[in-house]
């Protein structure tokens, strides 16, 4: 049996390898893209379980983003995760089919509690 495997969007080079060492703690998969079209592109040849995405990521186009994902057979769910202070971006991630959508701080909190259940 194959590790249960995601994908995550973030150019921040050490935050990405601090979600993807939680994920291999934990059993999971997960291949990290740096910007949204090779994110895509990933996920049409991968179909990732889930989806993390940074919101911070530059280039990203969350509507476009996520409507690529909904586009795909086996549309992955998608996890966002951005800075408190920017309210109305957060929202956005909600309004767009994000779920959860977390501040970065929360997001960090419940890494290791809550992937393992993000990718079922």
């Amino acid at each position: 049996m194959s590790a249960a495997h995601g994908l995550l969007l973030s150019d921040d080079l050490i935050f990405s390898s601090r979600i993807a060492g939680a994920a291999r703690a934990q059993g999971l998969a997960l291949v990290v893209a740096r910007t949204p079209g090779e994110a895509v592109d990933l996920a049409r040849r991968s179909a990732p379980r889930c989806v993390i995405v940074d919101l911070d990521n530059p280039g990203l186009d969350l509507d476009l983003f996520m409507g690529e994902l909904r586009g795909l057979s086996s549309a992955p769910r998608v996890v966002a995760y951005g800075p408190h202070v920017n309210a109305p971006l957060l929202h956005a991630a909600r309004d767009a089919g994000c779920d959860p959508v977390l501040p970065r701080s929360t997001f960090v909190e419940r890494l290791e509690s809550d992937m393992v259940g993000w990718f079922s």
